[in-house]
């Protein structure tokens, strides 16, 4: 996935004026904003909860690919060991 920052673009002199505008406009629409000096981005402005989900969402995948990559390397206990060593009935 990749993120278009088509309409979220705020210039650094921007920010400095209006700083509440921008981090309103993060938070409504769940997106990051690309901020850029001279026409060039410099930095990507984005809410804490959503910054949060994101990285919940990114360890998550991570997870599942090592699982993935364990299975196809062998490394597979069965449920009833599993749960043995993590002390479960």
């Amino acid at each position: 996935m990749t993120i278009k920052f088509y309409g979220d673009l705020v210039s650094l002199s921007d920010l400095k004026v209006n700083p509440g505008r921008v981090m309103k406009h993060t938070t409504e629409v769940h997106r990051p904003v690309l901020l850029t000096s001279r026409g060039r981005g410099v930095a990507v402005v984005q809410s804490v909860s959503d910054y949060e989900k994101a990285e919940e969402e990114r360890a998550f995948m991570r997870a599942v690919v090592a699982g993935l990559a364990d299975l196809e390397a062998g490394r597979e206990l069965s449920l009833s060991e599993a749960k043995k060593r993590l002390s479960l009935k």
